[in-house]
């Protein structure tokens, strides 16, 4: 399966915000947009005219990359929320929210999202008892999520459990540490997503 490969720090000085793709990194004074917080390369720090295309774009890449999504898997996504009820940017978020790597980087099952995706690809979650891998697996309403009992004592867990509480979990998620459960009671609604996101851009850019 395709993924991004480069430096996470570069997304994040090239979008001109932190979106927190290393986990407790982003917070401490080690993490390169405190010192650099200007795009990558040798113009970074020049002028760029901002465009109405290029706010659009910008706002999608933001989204691609807070996610994890390559651009195919985004504009399928995309083409998805066309098809469904609702305002179609709202329904897009709803969709990447509704990822089973996000929703155990939500619960607080891993620091990063890219460290939720690699302990899905890895096996060590069930939904609603049955062993998924899939990172890109949508969860649903009443969903129950839980950690493999033989993954129970792996480190990551361990730390996670130990730390319940210092992060906030989603309305629409309740994490119990004690059980190694996640239970799913309800789709997020915009209003419940902090994502920092004009998802309208997105809609226009792909709209046109």
């Amino acid at each position: 399966m395709a993924r991004y490969t480069g430096a996470d720090c570069r997304r994040c000085r090239r979008e001109k915000m932190k979106l927190f793709l290393k986990g407790s990194k982003c917070d401490g004074p080690k993490c390169p947009f405190e010192s650099r917080p200007f795009p990558p390369g040798q113009h970074g720090r020049g002028r760029t005219k901002e465009s109405e295309y290029l706010l659009q774009h910008r706002e999608k890449q933001k989204a691609r990359r807070v996610y994890g999504v390559l651009e195919k898997q985004f504009r399928g996504y995309y083409d998805e929320a066309v098809s469904k009820k609702g305002k179609t940017g709202e329904v897009l978020l709803q969709i990447l929210e509704t990822r089973l790597d996000n929703a155990v980087y939500r619960a607080g099952w891993a620091s990063s999202r890219d460290m939720a995706r690699q302990l899905v690809k890895h096996g060590h979650f069930l939904v609603n008892g049955k062993k998924v891998d899939i990172p890109s697996y949508r969860i649903k309403e009443h969903d129950i999520i839980e950690v493999r009992e033989k993954s129970r004592e792996m480190t990551p867990f361990v730390v996670a459990s130990a730390q319940a509480g210092s992060r906030t979990v989603p309305a629409w998620l309740e994490s119990i540490p004690s059980q190694f459960k996640v239970l799913v009671h309800a789709l997020p609604s915009r209003q419940v997503i902090d994502t920092q996101v004009q998802e309208q851009l997105i809609v226009e850019l792909y709209s046109k």
